[in-house]
């Protein structure tokens, strides 16, 4: 039998609450904040109640045993030798109730969890305005925990007010004392825990979690660097889960904020781009094991070695959640034709784009302009290859490596813009783009790509003389978008034609931006139908131009749907070729 990783350790309720309130045992948000339900809190109370087994715990050893600390402003006296795993929602639901102790809910707001409990039914709710108003019901039930609570004085109190509401029967207070007893009694209720080894990678444990948890949310590399962000530098984890709350949402105040159009980070998503600044890496693996202050030859743990590697984390972050820096960078996504996350479809290219940014900003000293221009041409070629989009990790680390003997400003952008072209070749603009094109993904890269070239390129909208980038500027938005994709040879036509096939109907070549009031007036008539009208708006040299940029063949509306497709991927993508020339001429 090979070594057992664990060992089971008993606890009780009350001993458990001791360790975490003496800093043994850390509470950490390692599954992120408290997202359960409070009908789930209570159902944990009343199978607890009922003496019902509610599971293992899964702690973790950090491998710091004895070392002492204050942490925060509480009276923990060291740092907890123990992290939880699994059981953090159960731990945090029975602590938070029990000790009248806040939480953070999944909008980082600070709320109470207030239980109810009826000793005449035996029965737990969650406090309302019903049940408070209700003498038969203890309203919170972490009064009974309250260290000046006498349990005789307790249920006495309770018995008078139920008197003056209800008549109450010999019976009836037999049955409350005992019912508020047991609930008492529930610090005595035991608890199995299973505490890993500490010489067991993370790896290793979140295997195990899987394992012994399967309905569990599987736990990766950035979950375990916020745990030890909440253990060892609480205050970086709180401004970052600050920042991205606050990203949600445009300010009431009108105060600097880090809202924007094109990004509502999680503090793992932003934990990625300060990785990525500070240690150069985008596997988070490593990154781990050095901010545990693991030696990765001796494999013992150094506090020092934690401590430097958690100062050039915090250098980083400070860079990266720079409101100034994090609003400078958006101007690349602009420059780059995208005016808002209507036109993207992958975070990552966002997240990985703004780390290179950073590092070209703070390490190389790139000139401002130049800097915005050379990522601009990164995020257009990033955004319409998918290049973040399969193994987004293992690729940055790739381009991460680009950057090892980049020495000056000249340096940097000469590497990103020669992997650019590398990329970019005259084959790939030819044949494989256009072969990409032929597909009817509701959110084709390459079709954004193509709305970005237009917003490059100052193209009009298709039979309108208002700009692609006016309509789709997010400040002005409404209710009803002002701009829509419109089937150019409409869905109900070409199933009267015979072409039923979804894959064909939907293709990116039979789609156009237009104006919505003409998208409800061309309807589902055939395009040499409504066309000729549409027309008539336009001087022939308006209607050349127009056509070019939205690459649409002259008198397309009388084609054969087939050759009008093939002829028109092909003129997408040099559109879209077009568009990315502009933006590499430019700088």
């Amino acid at each position: 039998m090979a070594d057992v990783l664990f060992k089971k350790v008993d606890y009780t309720l009350k001993k458990l609450l001791e360790d975490i309130d003496m800093g043994e045992i850390g509470l950490p948000d390692i599954q992120r904040p408290f997202v359960w339900g409070t009908s789930k809190v209570r159902d944990l109370f009343d199978s607890m109640y009922r003496g019902y087994p509610i599971g293992y715990l899964l702690l973790w050893e950090n491998g710091y045993p004895g070392e002492h600390r204050t942490i925060g402003a509480d009276q923990k006296q060291k740092v907890p030798r123990l992290l939880i795993v699994d059981g953090q929602q159960r731990l945090t639901s029975l602590y938070a109730v029990i000790k009248a102790v806040p939480v953070i809910d999944k909008n980082f707001r600070r709320t109470r969890i207030r239980i109810a409990f009826n000793p005449l039914e035996e029965k737990f709710e969650v406090t309302n305005p019903a049940i408070e108003k209700d003498a038969a019901w203890i309203a919170d039930i972490s009064e009974l925990w309250k260290p000046s609570t006498s349990t005789y004085a307790f249920i006495t109190a309770y018995l008078q007010r139920l008197r003056e509401k209800h008549q109450v029967t010999p019976q009836d207070e037999q049955q409350v004392a005992q019912a508020i007893d047991q609930l008492q009694k529930l610090m005595d209720y035991p608890l199995t825990a299973l505490e890993v080894s500490s010489s067991v990678d993370e790896d290793q444990v979140a295997e195990i979690f899987v394992r012994i948890n399967s309905k569990g949310t599987p736990l990766n590399q950035a979950d375990f660097i916020l745990t030890l962000m909440s253990v060892f530098w609480d205050e970086g984890r709180k401004e970052l889960e600050d920042f991205c709350r606050q990203a949600k949402t445009p300010p009431a105040d009108h105060h600097p904020s880090p809202y924007n159009h094109y990004l509502r980070p999680n503090p793992d998503q932003l934990l990625r781009v300060s990785v990525a600044l500070g240690f150069r890496r985008a596997r988070l693996q490593h990154v781990y094991s050095l901010l545990r202050g693991k030696d990765m030859q001796t494999r013992q743990f150094s506090v020092e070695q934690r401590e430097r590697q958690f100062q050039i984390l915090q250098q980083a972050q400070a860079y990266t959640l720079d409101l100034t820096n994090w609003h400078d960078f958006f101007k690349v996504l602009r420059r780059a034709g995208y005016p808002s996350d209507q036109l993207i479809s992958s975070q990552m290219a966002v997240l990985y784009t703004y780390a290179l940014w950073l590092i070209g900003k703070r390490d190389f000293g790139v000139d401002s302009y130049r800097l915005r221009e050379v990522m601009a041409r990164w995020f257009f070629m990033a955004a319409l290859t998918g290049r973040y989009t399969g193994s987004p990790e293992t690729r940055m680390e790739q381009d991460l490596a680009l950057l090892r003997g980049v020495r000056t400003a000249d340096d940097f952008v000469n590497i990103l813009d020669q992997q650019v072209d590398a990329v970019l070749t005259r084959d790939y603009w030819e044949v494989t783009l256009p072969n990409e094109l032929e597909t009817a993904a509701a959110r084709n890269t390459g079709q954004f790509a193509y709305y970005a070239a237009l917003c490059l390129l100052n193209a009009p909208v298709l039979y309108s003389r208002m700009k692609v980038a006016e309509l789709l500027d997010p400040s002005t938005r409404a209710k009803k978008s002002a701009l829509e994709r419109h089937h150019l040879f409409p869905r109900r036509y070409l199933q009267r034609i015979g072409i039923k096939e979804r894959r064909l109907i939907n293709q990116v070549a039979n789609y156009a931006l237009v104006e919505w009031s003409d998208n409800i007036r061309i309807s589902d008539q055939a395009p040499e139908e409504y066309v000729p009208d549409m027309e008539k708006r336009f001087s022939p040299e308006e209607l050349r131009e127009m056509y070019d940029l939205h690459a649409l063949p002259k008198q397309w509306y009388e084609m054969d749907y087939q050759t009008f497709l093939k002829k028109r991927r092909k003129g997408i993508a040099n559109v879209i070729r077009r568009g990315f020339l502009q933006l590499k001429e430019s700088g």
